[in-house]
């Protein structure tokens, strides 16, 4: 299949990487061949995956624009991943913000400082906690389905099928699982801040003692618009991280049924690390953007 400059080709696995030119890709490969092997792998991973995520955002906004986006597989990936996610947030949520009142409440009680508890669930929840906590979920339960999913299709040779028809794999599956990992980690990153917040506001007048005048004024003297903006951000990115990861490792699945298995826990450890990176990327910003607040 010959490939064409700035314009994505179908193809299956990696076949993203055939966006790139072909003097490109071939000066490409003489310089990763004179690396270490592992550094060889994750550099082509990287760039394969960034191909994949270029030739599916290309796809994305030229269905768009003809109306041809696949509307019907984009409903069925969100309510999958609202279905399988949804409930382990809430459980994960309740616990997470009865233990953040109940380590802060006790070292508040210490110094005479009960009063803020509700800053610490506005700075622990919703600057940091709750977009993290989404994305593994997300990648944890839903991602590793998806992974199995496309996996299973490649080692049976659906994707080559789907080529063989004149079918882009990349529109027709990566791109609306795009949009669906966006909206849904925004919509499940307001789920765990709302069951935290709420949890932790019910722990800490019941066993804490406290007031509700205490809890909201703290929360809302540290907590402002820019910082539950930021959270849906860095959910929406944590969430395109995630199903990035479970597509491409799907997608690149191979020895059957095992390498399906090794994909989806490859994708899990290699979802964690790359987001806990990527949020102190965009916390360092978020710090150097909007002045935080001392008082």
């Amino acid at each position: 299949m010959t490939s064409q400059v700035g314009r994505p080709q179908p193809g299956a696995a990696a076949v993203a990487t055939r966006w790139v030119a072909p003097e490109r890709r071939a000066l490409g490969d003489r310089v990763s061949g004179a690396l270490p092997g592992p550094i060889r792998r994750s550099l082509e991973a990287v760039g394969g995956m960034y191909s994949m995520f270029a030739a599916s955002l290309y796809g994305l906004g030229s269905d768009l624009v003809r109306r041809k986006f696949e509307f019907e597989e984009f409903v069925e990936r969100s309510w999958f991943l609202v279905s399988v996610a949804l409930l382990p947030a809430i459980l994960v949520s309740i616990p997470l913000g009865v233990a953040i009142a109940l380590q802060v409440g006790a070292l508040a009680a210490q110094i005479g400082a009960t009063s803020f508890v509700g800053a610490a669930d506005a700075i622990g929840v919703l600057r940091e906690a709750s977009p993290i906590i989404t994305a593994l979920l997300l990648a944890g339960v839903g991602g590793s389905a998806v992974c199995a999913e496309l996996g299973a299709r490649t080692i049976r040779e659906e994707i080559d099928a789907m080529i063989v028809l004149g079918l882009n794999p990349l529109r027709r599956l990566v791109a609306p699982l795009m949009v669906a990992g966006v909206l849904i980690s925004i919509f499940l990153n307001f789920v765990v801040i709302f069951v935290s917040i709420g949890s932790a506001y019910i722990f800490d007048l019941a066993a804490l003692h406290g007031t509700r005048g205490s809890f909201f004024g703290a929360f809302i003297q540290f907590a402002t618009v820019a910082d539950f903006v930021t959270s849906e951000i860095k959910a929406g990115v944590f969430g395109l991280i995630a199903v990035l990861i479970a597509a491409f490792q799907g997608l690149n699945a191979k020895r059957g049924p095992t390498g399906v298995g090794e994909a989806v826990n490859q994708s899990v450890v290699i979802t964690g690390i790359v987001l806990f990176a990527f949020n102190l990327i965009i916390t360092e910003i978020f710090f150097a953007v909007v002045p935080q607040r001392t008082f």
